[in-house]
């Protein structure tokens, strides 16, 4: 059992910067591969950014490619999800999840935070 916990939303300025992070606890998360989705009001949720288990590996929606990084500190339990240029189209409540599969699809996700909210305003 993993256990993921979201921190570091906001409301920032269209074309500011945030980071937002997820700590695992339970299990050690080198064992699995991470992700990021987000889910807009009235939206079905969508991926953002995959990496793999050893972060060599990543894999970005086409809509935030060059403006969003997802790295990975295996030591530290916790991937983050680093938005640059954020516009007012990538708000939306941010979800980890962790798998033993890398890919893109939502349901091959075995475990997932409980999201964090990051508003653009315009």
């Amino acid at each position: 059992q993993v256990q993921l916990v979201e921190s570091g939303g906001g409301v920032v300025q269209a074309g500011g910067s945030l980071r937002v992070s997820c700590v695992a606890s339970g299990r050690t998360l080198s064992r699995y591969a991470m992700g990021w989705f987000r889910q807009a009001p009235g939206q079905e949720r969508e991926f953002v950014a995959a990496i793999s288990r050893s972060g060599d590996i990543t894999r970005y929606a086409d809509s935030v490619k060059g403006r969003f990084t997802i790295s990975r500190d295996n030591a530290k339990n916790t991937v983050y999800l680093q938005m640059n240029s954020l516009e007012p189209e990538d708000t939306a409540v941010y979800y980890c999840a962790a798998g033993r599969e890398f890919t893109i699809v939502d349901y091959a996700y075995d475990y997932w935070g409980q999201g964090t909210q990051v508003t653009v305003s315009s």
